[in-house]
C-alpha cells in the first residue's frame, strides 16, 4: 500500500503548549509494555465511565464525580496514544488514522448519550449537540483529505478544554443543588419538556458548533473554487 502523507495538525487551543510538553514527558516515562493501542482502549474505557457516571446520577448527583474521573481517564488514553507513537517513532499513519478517528466518534457518541441519560439535560437536546459535533467532525475529515490539514481546535478550544469545562459544570451541579432543581415547563414542536439550565447550555453548545461548521464551510467554498475553477470545454477541431 502507498504510504499516506501525514496531515498537518492545526492545534491552537489555549492549553496546547502546556499539554504538549506534559504529554511528551508522560510518553517518555511510559513502560515499554504500554502500547498506543492499549492507550486508545483506555480512552474508550474512560468514555464508558463518563456515561456510567451520568446515568447513575439519576440516583444521586454525587455520581457525577465518577464522570469527572471518566473525563480524566479518557483524556489520558485519547491524548497520550498518539504522543506515545510519535515519541517512540512507531507511527502507523494509515492504521493510526483509521483507529483513532473511528474510536473518537464512538467515544463521543457514548459520552453524549450518557449525558442525555442524566437528570440534568433532555436527551433530545444532547442529540442536537451530537449531530452538530458529528457534522463538524465530518467536515474536518473532508478537509484532511482535500487540504492535508487536520484542524483539532476551533475558537481556541479543543477536546481537552471541553473536558475541563464539563468537569467544572459537573462540580457546580454537585455543590449547588439549586442548579439542577431549576426547571421550566415548555412546549416545543408539540412536545412537552422540563427545561433546565443544562438544556440551555446544550442548545448553546450545539449552536456554536454549527456556527463553526457554517463559517468554515463558506470560507472553504471560496478556497476550493479558486484552486479548482471551471474549465472551459476545448473547441472541437
Amino acid at each position: 500500500m502507498e504510504e499516506k502523507k501525514q496531515a498537518n495538525r492545526i492545534q491552537t487551543s489555549i492549553l496546547n503548549p502546556i499539554e504538549k510538553k506534559l504529554l511528551v514527558s508522560m510518553a517518555e516515562k511510559m513502560p515499554a509494555w504500554v502500547t498506543s493501542d492499549m492507550l486508545t482502549f483506555v480512552g474508550f474505557l474512560g468514555a464508558c465511565v463518563v456515561a456510567a457516571g451520568y446515568a447513575l446520577s439519576n440516583l444521586n448527583l454525587n455520581w457525577l464525580w465518577l464522570s469527572c474521573l471518566g473525563f480524566v481517564i479518557n483524556w489520558f488514553g485519547d491524548s497520550l496514544d498518539g504522543s506515545l507513537a510519535r515519541v517512540r517513532g512507531t507511527q502507523r499513519k494509515t492504521y493510526g488514522f483509521f483507529i483513532d478517528h473511528n474510536v473518537d466518534v464512538i467515544n463521543e457518541t457514548i459520552m453524549f448519550v450518557g449525558v442525555g441519560t442524566s437528570p440534568l439535560v433532555n436527551m433530545t437536546f444532547m442529540m442536537g449537540v451530537l449531530v452538530a459535533y458529528l457534522m463538524l467532525s465530518v467536515y474536518v475529515y473532508i478537509d484532511c483529505h482535500l487540504k492535508g490539514e487536520m484542524r483539532l481546535t476551533y475558537g481556541g478550544l479543543g477536546p481537552t478544554e471541553f473536558r475541563i469545562l464539563a468537569i467544572i459544570v459537573n462540580l457546580l451541579f454537585i455543590y449547588i443543588p439549586q442548579l439542577s432543581q431549576w426547571k421550566r415547563h415548555i412546549v416545543l414542536f408539540h412536545n412537552e419538556f422540563e427545561f433546565g439550565i443544562l438544556d440551555g447550555i446544550a442548545i448553546a453548545v450545539a449552536a456554536v458548533l454549527f456556527c463553526f461548521y457554517l463559517v468554515s464551510f463558506f470560507k472553504d467554498i471560496r478556497y476550493f473554487s479558486r484552486i479548482d475553477p471551471i474549465k472551459k470545454r476545448e473547441e472541437e477541431r
